[in-house]
Parts: C-alpha cells; sequence; structure tokens
C-alpha cells in the first residue's frame, strides 16, 4: 500500500499554506483546541528557522498524516502533567520534520477506562484508513490491549511511554501486575515504541522482553528561557509536580521539617485534582509540623505565572519515586536554577552534565529520605557547594537539547515503520 502524502508548504511558524491559495490554515484540525496565543505560543521550531531562507520563509514539502491518539485531558490546565505538555509540544514541531498532526484527544479515565472510553477509542480506530500511521500515548494505549492489538493488523502504530503504568506509586499489586501485563500485551503487538529517556529504553526491553531495535528513544526538549533571579541565592525553595504520591511531596515535607531552623520557604506547584487524599494527607502533614506559613500548595501555574515562581527559586527540588525524565528538572535547568532529586529512572539523565563536566544537581538514593534534610543543611551551610551548583546549572543550561532533537527523533520513527503493517514479534 502506497503512504498518502499532502501537498502543501510550511511557513517558519509551523503553520500549513495550501500551494493553490496561499492562505494560511492552521495545521489543527477543527475538532482541536484553539491554537496558543502569540505570548504562549514557542518559537519556530529549529528546522523551520534553518530552512527559512526558502521561497521567503516559506518552507515547501509533502506532508505525510500522523495520527496522533492522546489522553481526551490534554488540554486541561487544572490537571497538567509532563507527558501533556510533551503531546502538545511534539505536535507543534513535527510539521517541521514532514509529518502533519492529526490529534485525536480520548476522553476517559486512563489507563483504566470504562465501557464508553473503550468504545470511543475502538471506534476512533476502526474509522482510521488501513495504513495510517498512528502514535498512541501509552497512557491510551496501554492499558486496552483487546482494543488496539486487533488494530495493529493494519494501523501502522507506534506507542510513545512516559511512564510504564506498572510504576505508578500506590497502585495495589495485583492492579500492577495486571496494567504490567496489559501494557506488555500492546508493546509486543506494535512495531515501534517509544522512551522518553536512555533509561527509559533499556527498562522498557528489559522488562517487557521487546526487541532492542524496535525501541527508541525521543527525550523531551527544553526551551531556553532568562536566568532565574532567585530570591536571596539560598532560600527559596520550589517543586513542580502534580501532587500525587509518586512524586513523593511528603517526603519534601519531612525533610523540611527536619530542618525547620533553617531560613527556607518552599512553594509546591502543581495539580491537585489527581489523588483528593493524597493532597489531603500532604496538608495535615505541613499542618502538624507548624510549617504552613512556610510551604505553599499553590495548585497548578501555566504561562507567566508558571515563569514567576521559575524566576524566584534558588534551588529546585524533586522527591519522586519514579520517573522516565523529568521534565521539571530540564525547566529549571533552562533557567540555571540547580537541583536536588532523587536518584530513580532518568532523573540523573535530566540532570546531566555541563560541558565541562561539571553536575547541577544533587542526587540523593530514594530509599534514604533523611538524606534530602542533610543535603539542604550543605546547601545552605556551604557557600562554595552553591556556587558550583550554579555555575554548572548555568553550563548545563546552554548544553540542552530542544524541541526540535525530539521532534525529529519521533519522525524517524514513524518514517521507518514497515510499510506493511504486520503483528511484530
Amino acid at each position: 500500500m502506497t503512504e498518502t502524502t499532502i501537498d502543501t508548504t510550511i511557513d517558519v511558524t509551523g503553520q500549513a499554506v495550501d500551494r493553490a491559495r496561499l492562505d494560511y490554515v492552521p495545521l489543527q484540525s477543527s475538532a482541536q483546541a484553539p491554537a496558543p496565543t502569540a505570548a504562549q505560543a514557542p518559537a519556530p521550531s529549529a528546522a523551520a528557522q534553518a530552512s527559512a531562507r526558502w521561497n521567503g520563509g516559506i518552507i515547501p514539502m509533502s506532508l505525510r498524516r500522523v495520527h496522533f491518539l492522546m489522553p481526551g485531558g490534554v488540554d486541561d490546565p487544572s490537571v497538567p502533567s509532563g507527558g501533556n505538555a510533551y503531546d502538545r509540544r511534539v505536535c507543534l514541531d513535527l510539521p517541521g520534520f514532514g509529518w502533519q498532526v492529526e490529534r485525536h484527544a480520548v476522553a476517559g479515565d486512563w489507563p483504566r477506562p470504562d465501557a464508553a472510553a473503550r468504545a470511543a477509542l475502538a471506534r476512533t480506530l476502526r474509522e482510521l484508513p488501513d495504513g495510517a500511521v498512528v502514535l498512541l500515548d501509552g497512557l491510551v494505549a496501554c492499558g486496552v490491549p483487546e482494543v488496539v492489538v486487533p488494530e495493529a493488523e493494519r494501523l501502522r502504530m507506534a506507542v510513545l511511554v512516559h511512564l510504564p503504568l506498572g510504576d505508578e506509586t500506590g497502585l495495589a499489586p495485583a492492579l500492577a501486575a495486571d496494567l504490567d501485563a496489559r501494557e506488555r500485551t500492546v508493546l509486543r503487538a506494535v512495531p515501534a515504541v517509544i522512551g522518553t529517556s536512555d533509561w527509559a529504553v533499556r527498562r522498557l526491553v528489559s522488562h517487557h522482553g521487546l526487541a532492542p531495535d524496535r525501541v527508541h528513544v525521543a527525550a523531551p526538549g527544553a526551551d531556553i528561557a532568562p536566568l532565574a533571579s532567585g530570591t536571596d541565592g539560598v532560600s527559596r525553595l520550589l517543586c513542580v509536580a502534580a501532587v500525587t504520591p509518586r512524586k513523593g511531596q511528603h517526603r519534601l515535607v519531612e525533610a523540611l521539617a527536619a530542618v525547620s531552623d533553617l531560613p527556607w520557604s518552599c512553594a509546591l506547584v502543581g495539580g491537585l485534582a489527581h489523588d483528593p487524599e493524597y493532597v489531603t494527607h500532604l496538608r495535615y502533614l505541613i499542618g502538624k509540623h507548624g510549617l504552613k506559613d512556610r510551604l505553599e500548595l499553590t495548585g497548578p501555574k501555566a504561562g507567566a505565572e508558571l515563569d514567576a515562581s521559575y524566576a524566584t527559586a534558588d534551588l529546585m527540588v524533586l522527591t519522586s519515586y519514579a520517573e522516565t525524565y523529568g521534565m521539571a528538572v530540564t525547566e529549571a535547568l533552562a533557567r540555571g536554577i540547580p537541583v536536588l532529586a532523587t536518584d530513580v529512572g532518568g532523573l540523573p539523565e535530566a540532570v546531566g552534565r555541563a560541558p565541562d563536566g561539571g553536575v547541577p544537581g544533587i542526587l540523593v538514593p530514594p530509599e534514604n529520605p533523611a538524606a534530602i534534610a542533610v543535603e539542604l543543611r550543605g546547601w545552605f551551610g556551604e557557600a562554595d557547594v552553591r556556587r558550583r551548583l550554579k555555575a554548572a546549572a548555568r553550563g548545563r543550561r546552554a548544553a540542552l537539547g530542544g524541541w526540535a532533537s525530539t521532534a525529529q527523533s519521533l519522525a524517524t520513527v514513524l518514517r521507518r515503520l514497515p510499510a506493511e503493517p504486520r503483528r511484530a514479534a
């Protein structure tokens, strides 16, 4: 079966231009959410900027089409997540590498949807033409092999895994095992699987017994932002993460209680709707330790509000139990903010190193919560440590990869999907 292409052009802002009329039309389908405002929109992709010399800024190309199936709440500002931010961003940058994205946001309580959500997903897949290229967010795909696997025999599928389903913290053992088995069935049935870090790729290959040549990495990018001015250079702490057991904010609260004699203040920025019981427990701990005046649960922030939180931060803190990468870490480093994080999953990759080898953060063992308090005392008490970390953070900032590299990696995977759908071994 030959692949259908769309004869169009792309301008440097990522908009499609019809050759016949040369009228700008958005790449999004009519069912999508409105495009970002100028203030919210990211800079043109590196590919677009590099090619701007063509036709006075118009880049001619024939776009292939990819159908991207993602969670229904992908655009909901009240439940932000790194996976949602990743999905939205690559939709903007993939056209610069030859792929027009047709978004399909499927409502449901993923990865454990009800019958109506499963039916909606099945209908969406069923209505796609034979041989269509389909990119599925793993949160939607991996819990429903009964829906996805049969369609893998006629569609050209790739699954993007932001977090293995069984790695979510707080699941009952039986449920975690069931989700893990479901995910394995889906990932073994598709020709391409994408992880968001080298660690994630290794984990998926070894844990699910996947062929290494079918598992690829497309690490999140980072947009370089103005250097954070901070507060006094030491005392303002920031944690950007959805408030859930996996993000481990209770460990941070306990560590801060152990260093309450130090002059810190801390903002926990993140969605509060994912696990209301955990939020209630966290508020209890904050009150129990008398930290209400120093530790704030701000709820989710985005845009200028989130930028303002980063701008005043002296140290980024992330105490997760599991992460495949850690986009909040690179968002902080993109502003020159050092990081204190647990040494789990892909977080060491996100922290990385400056070009001179300096490490822009402190990694603490996840099984030793007291280490967080120890390192906080070191941060406050040792000026040389702060200077070294800040210098490394600024060096790492300059070396961070952009989102164009992410989109290019995804585009390469999509381009190499088998021409004829088949059940992968």
